[in-house]
This record gives structure tokens, C-alpha cells and sequence, in this order.
């Protein structure tokens, strides 16, 4: 069965080239015109993955993305105009997964869905073959349920994008080791780190927020090198 990609955009031209070169790499496309209608199918017709423009008419890309994020955890992937780091900063804030410039190039749009669906979506793979105990990791009162991608402090639940999944699993695996921003970019995005690049940081900071229900520091900064999970 296709994945289903919802694309948000108030430009039926942004849509069409979209849905073209999507359903050509096998996806199915459903389209919204504004941020009203892009809710609403959201929640009638379950997209595995969204794309969503920031500046529609009425209700705004951001708005979306909250919609989606009270609901669901599917990737979400920002398409704007909007090209600034503070643009970027508050759309990876409220729970996109990836955000792309517009003008862009279809076939990048295209590569990443498919990065974005993989990263997601093959994070349970194989799981019908472990039994449940090689389904959590556990560090001190966090656990990390693989099957249904949760994360748990203690019984209290944790809705984590597929990004901040990665890392966690990453940080879990390997409780007290330290990570440079390079290695959780790589294993959180999988691309090429740019040094640049402040999404790690946005990350992390959103990975604290959600974490800080006990006050305690799970994740610490080492000045100079990286970020590690603390035993």
C-alpha cells in the first residue's frame, strides 16, 4: 500500500508539480488549498506524512503543524518562502522534521519524503522477530517503547517527533557517552552535518522541554564537545 502525502499549499502550481513528482516515486498525494481544509483532511484521511506551507490563507502553516502535533507524530515537512534562521527555529520548535526553501528542486522535495517516510516508518521494522524486552531500552527512569515509538519518563508518556526518536534511541544505546553535534545530526537527519546547522540545538532544547516535567537534567551539555545522556 502507497504512503499518502498530504501537500498544503495555496499555490495549485506548488501543488501539481508536487503531486506529480511524488506519485511518480509511488506515493499517493492529497491536496489541501488553505489551512482549514489542510486540518480537516488531516484528520479524515490519516496522511502518513504532511507538507505544509507556512504563509496560507486563513489558517496558517504553523497553526497546522500544532493541529497535527496535538493528534499525531507523523513527519512533518515545512515548505516556505520564508528562509530565515528564526523562520526555520520556530517551525522545528513546534514539531516539523524537516523544512525546505522555497524556490526549491522537486527532485529534493521528493528525496526528503523518502529520507523522512524511511526514518519514520522503518523504525519498527522487524519487530514481529524480538521479543518485547528488545523493544524498550531503559536508562534510569526514562524507557523508550521501539514498537510504538514512545518515550516514557517514568509513567508518564512522551510524544517524540521521528527526529528527536533517533536521538533518543541513539542517546539510550549509549547512556553517559558523549556526542558531537556532527554524529546526532547525522543519526537524528541523516545527511551531511553542516556547521552551520543549529538544528541539533533546537532539538535538544525541545528534548529538555518535554524531559523537564521532574526537574531533573537528563541531557547534559559538555562545552566544547557535545551532548550526552546522563546514567
Amino acid at each position: 500500500m502507497a504512503y499518502r502525502i498530504l501537500v498544503a499549499d495555496d499555490e495549485a502550481e506548488i501543488r501539481d508539480i508536487l503531486r506529480l513528482y511524488l506519485e511518480k516515486d509511488g506515493y499517493e498525494v492529497i491536496e489541501a488549498a488553505d489551512g482549514m481544509e489542510a486540518m480537516k483532511v488531516c484528520g479524515k484521511e490519516k496522511p502518513d506524512l504532511a507538507i505544509l506551507d507556512i504563509m496560507m490563507p486563513g489558517i496558517d502553516g504553523y497553526r497546522v503543524l500544532r493541529n497535527i502535533r496535538e493528534n499525531s507524530n507523523i513527519p512533518v515537512i515545512i515548505l516556505s518562502a520564508k528562509s530565515s534562521d528564526s523562520d526555520k527555529i520556530l517551525g522545528l520548535d513546534l514539531g516539523a522534521d524537516d523544512y525546505i526553501v522555497k524556490p526549491f528542486v522537486p527532485l529534493e522535495a521528493v528525496a526528503r519524503v523518502n529520507s523522512n517516510i524511511r526514518r519514520f516508518y522503518s523504525l519498527g521494522a522487524g519487530k514481529n522477530s524480538q521479543t518485547d524486552e528488545d523493544r524498550e531500552l531503559i536508562v534510569g527512569s526514562l524507557k523508550l517503547d521501539l514498537a510504538a515509538c514512545l518515550l516514557y519518563c517514568g509513567e508518564r508518556p512522551i510524544e517524540l517527533t521521528s527526529v528527536e526518536f533517533k536521538i533518543m534511541k541513539l542517546f539510550m544505546e549509549n547512556p553517559g557517552k558523549v556526542f558531537t553535534k556532527r554524529q546526532l545530526f547525522e543519526q537524528g537527519w541523516e545527511e551531511s552535518y553542516m556547521l552551520s546547522d543549529n538544528n541539533v540545538m533546537v532539538c535538544i532544547s525541545k528534548l529538555r522541554a518535554k524531559l523537564n516535567h521532574d526537574k531533573k537534567e537528563y541531557i547534559t551539555t559538555i562545552r566544547g564537545l557535545g551532548y550526552r545522556l546522563e546514567k
